[in-house]
């Protein structure tokens, strides 16, 4: 997902458990057929055209579904509220939706439900972190312009046909385009978000399973089934509490302790216990997940000449194979590319093309950065948010190897900071002078997505400013390519440019890890490593 930075856990407080009342964290409390889950809060509020972390998303993916909705196992995109997608030249698209669905509100779900909510995530004016995901439309460059004000209020690519029908049309082919519309950002919205907007941000409605119920921020959120919702996939439970952490250690002793069901990233001081602690209820599977490192390329002393030898070196002076054995047993795999194997051969997935630039050799590492002219100042400085994920741990332990490799103890240092929402504030600006942690979780299972909103001059999610017109003009020749295998192609050749000069680091592929309590049946992760909450059973 866009920067994924995965703000997971906080620890609950008394004036938090005072504040949930009945959610009572630390305490076990009575939750009837309701899933007791650890989260994060969101960065923002929750809207899908401005979420696009991990936690905001959980949350969209159970109240909202688009025309499109990955299957929960081989994460193949399939056709949820829409009946067909057509198109004869990969350009223009017609769109027929399914008859009979509604939001929870009674109001019925339209051709101008899209319509209109793409339009709104679109514009400038509305400031939405998603906006780019419409860049591919008709008239993006009126509503969204690169710099001043708009000159259109809506995408001339939109048309509204009839209630069931809307036509799209694109501003440059892109043949796998339908198969990113199960992104929350593509959700229809009802009325009611634009008539009262906040009104409608403190209890957001939409069209999924669940309806949000109540949101304390800082402790929990809670969703009550909907009893009214027409899709297939209902819940099979009575509705999700979602309890806020910082301390991913905490949730996993309140799920020992019976004062939680479901903890959906087992903290990696746990691993080595959590097989005797909970059995087959530990759940340990791949995922389309990628840690890297990003340089900033807007930094003089990082893209000046010379220096994609100081990067490909400082890769190499990482020991991807021991960091993944010993500190995550097995649940981390060393990449070989920027994408994840969860995608497939299909989805665009090739073991390999980082080369040699991704395999742990100090000797060489010391020789490329020596001839690079040397890390600049001398040293470099790893930074991270510290609140989530263990990325202390993993820090330490890669500033270690480098070191190592480079016989300096004071090569590399990390610089954590104290909370995801502040260091995600100092990425988004810019505000970088050494590599800072980057993950990436996988907002549809095509290799397009790991590589374009990344790597792409100026997209949405390029945050090191990496640019190369060979790279852009692969991309775009990519998608508009009619066959997969033939984009595919012209994808891993972009992926080739990016070993040769090392924008960023891939360290390693993440999977899905949760453990669940003995309540809890039928509890899967699906490939984005999200729990499937609506299929968990309670009791």
């Amino acid at each position: 997902m866009r920067g994924a930075t995965r703000a997971r856990w906080a620890v609950c407080a008394l004036a938090a458990a005072l504040a949930a009342a009945a959610a009572g964290c630390g305490g076990s409390g009575s939750s009837g057929g309701v899933v007791r889950s650890s989260w994060g809060d969101p960065q923002n509020q929750l809207e899908p055209g401005n979420t696009n972390e991990v936690q905001g998303g959980k949350v969209l993916a159970m109240i909202f579904r688009g025309l499109k909705r990955y299957d929960p196992r081989s994460g193949a995109a399939e056709n949820m509220l829409a009946e067909q997608i057509e198109t004869s030249d990969q350009q223009n698209f017609t769109i027929t939706l399914k008859d009979g669905w509604s939001f929870s509100n009674g109001e019925k779900v339209t051709s101008k439900s899209f319509v209109d909510a793409w339009n709104y995530a679109a514009l400038v004016d509305n400031k939405q972190k998603n906006a780019s995901f419409f860049e591919y439309i008709d008239g993006y460059d009126k509503v969204h312009p690169a710099s001043g004000a708009a000159t259109a209020k809506t995408l001339s690519g939109l048309v509204v046909k009839d209630d069931r029908t809307f036509t799209v049309k694109l501003s440059t082919k892109f043949s796998t385009w339908p198969d990113t519309l199960g992104y929350a950002a593509y959700a229809p919205l009802p009325r009611a978000f634009f008539d009262d907007h906040e009104a409608w941000l403190k209890k957001p409605v939409g069209n999924g399973p669940y309806t949000v119920d109540s949101y304390a921020k800082g402790s929990a959120m809670k969703l009550t089934k909907w009893a009214g919702y027409p899709g297939d996939d209902k819940a099979r439970n009575n509705g999700v509490e979602l309890r806020v952490y910082t301390d991913n250690n905490t949730a996993y002793t309140d799920l020992q302790a019976g004062n939680l069901d479901l903890v959906d990233d087992i903290p990696s001081a746990q691993l080595k216990n959590v097989k005797t602690d909970l059995g087959d209820r530990y759940i340990n599977q791949p995922a389309g997940i990628i840690q890297t490192l990003v340089f900033p390329m807007y930094d003089a002393n990082w893209s000046k000449s010379g220096m994609e030898k100081v990067r490909r070196g400082l890769s190499m002076a990482i020991n991807r194979e021991q960091i993944t054995d010993q500190i995550y047993h097995k649940t981390r795999t060393p990449a070989t590319d920027w994408t994840s194997p969860a995608l497939g051969d299909k989805g665009g997935y090739k073991a390999g093309l980082c080369g040699d630039a991704c395999t742990f050799d100090a000797a060489a590492a010391k020789q490329l950065i020596q001839e690079g002219g040397g890390l600049p100042g001398g040293r470099i400085t790893l930074t991270s948010n510290v609140d989530t994920g263990s990325h202390r741990v993993w820090l330490d332990a890669v500033c270690n190897s480098i070191n190592n490799a480079l016989g300096n103890d004071n090569a590399c240092v990390v610089n954590p900071v104290g909370t995801s929402a502040d260091f995600r504030n100092q990425v988004s600006e810019h505000r970088m002078s050494n590599p800072f942690r980057s993950g990436w979780q996988m907002d549809y299972p095509l290799i397009q997505n790991f590589l374009q909103p990344l790597y792409y001059t100026d997209a949405s999610s390029n945050y090191g400013k990496f640019s190369d017109p060979q790279f852009d003009r692969l991309v775009d020749e990519a998608n508009a390519e009619s066959s997969q295998g033939t984009a595919n192609a012209k994808f891993h050749d972009a992926e080739r440019i990016l070993a040769r000069l090392m924008p960023a680091i891939p360290l390693w592929y993440q999977n899905g890890s949760a453990g669940y309590s003995e309540r809890l049946s039928d509890v899967t992760l699906n490939p984005f490593s999200v729990p499937v909450y609506e299929q968990i059973k309670v009791g």
